[in-house]
């Protein structure tokens, strides 16, 4: 899978975690839902750097912001299982 040099897909942001990422994806519907939330706010992030969707500083930054939320909390939850 190719992923933009803007985007923080978790997989390439932790490779070294892809097994537990896959597992915890399969077997935790927590984890699985918020994965998604993730992967949907890294696209949106993605797409309004690329210029394609406009968005004003401040939205964007908002966005950037619950990415690294939800990127923490499913760092926390792959270092716990």
């Amino acid at each position: 899978m190719q992923t933009s040099m803007l985007s923080h897909d978790l997989h390439a942001e932790f490779p070294e975690l892809a097994d537990k990422i896959h597992a915890l994806k399969t077997g935790n519907q927590h984890f699985a839902r918020l994965f998604e939330q993730y992967g949907a706010l890294d696209k949106d992030i993605v797409k309004s750097e690329e210029g394609l969707t406009p968005m004003d500083d401040l939205a964007l930054e908002n966005l950037k912001k619950n990415r690294l939320k939800l990127k923490d909390e499913l760092y926390r939850m792959l270092t716990a299982a």
